[in-house]
């Protein structure tokens, strides 16, 4: 009775990740309405899609901590991160993209998000190589990027030609399939000289953050993109 308890506690807590996604997917069709508490729809999405995050991490903690894995959770881990950082910001950026257009048909390039996404999962899923570095942009790193841009539409009020934003769906989209190795943001010890590129990160995101509010997120993806693209790094990645 113990040890099934035990198992299923990661689980559970995947679960919760899934649902922070649905309910995300929810609120980002409520965009502009005034939810509670001051937020609007958008901003409670983001909220959650903050939770599931959380969730993520905490799943795989858990897992660890009591030795709980199994195959259901691997696969149970990998539709939930779909759903909650695949499915949500392309939801959030679809109705971004048609309130700012007035219902422009090209705002649908947003499905491309989680097409890409769901791609991504499936190969790390079978690729044994990517335990300590990424082959593309990792799925989480994708719905971070996709807050800050809406932040940046829908609170800073910046506005873009569709087909700027098109074009970025596509190339962001595409980050998450391509062959590039991207170094991982999990601290195995913290030594500067084994993390600094860590560091790095965190300290920008605070920065950026403290500069441009949420939208700094976006540009904190950048960098991050930025950095594994670079040779001059690759050596410290693993």
């Amino acid at each position: 009775m113990f040890k099934t308890i035990k198992n299923s506690i990661p689980n559970t807590i995947t679960s919760m990740n899934l649902l922070s996604g649905v309910v995300a997917i929810i609120f980002a069709f409520h965009f502009n309405e005034d939810i509670c508490w001051g937020l609007k729809g958008f901003q409670w999405s983001f909220i959650c899609i903050a939770a599931s995050a959380l969730f993520d991490f905490c799943d795989g903690a858990s897992a660890r901590l009591l030795h709980a894995y199994s195959a259901l959770g691997k696969e149970l881990d990998s539709l939930s991160d779909l759903v909650s950082f695949g499915v949500a910001p392309a939801m959030l950026m679809l109705n971004a993209l048609l309130l700012s257009t007035g219902g422009c048909w090209l705002s649908y390039a947003a499905l491309f998000i989680p097409v890409m996404g769901a791609l991504r999962l499936a190969k790390f899923n079978i690729d044994e190589t990517q335990k300590t570095t990424f082959s593309g942009l990792p799925i989480p790193a994708n719905a971070i990027f996709w807050i800050g841009y809406v932040n940046m539409i829908a609170a800073d009020g910046v506005k873009f030609p569709v087909w700027v934003s098109v074009a970025i769906i596509v190339a962001v989209s595409l980050m998450m399939v391509v062959n590039m190795r991207m170094f991982s943001l999990k601290f195995k010890n913290f030594s500067l000289r084994d993390n600094w590129l860590r560091f790095l990160i965190i300290a920008a995101t605070v920065a950026l953050v403290a500069i441009f509010g949420v939208t700094g997120l976006m540009w904190t993806i950048l960098l991050y993109i930025l950095l594994s693209s670079g040779s001059l790094f690759r050596p410290s990645v693993a």
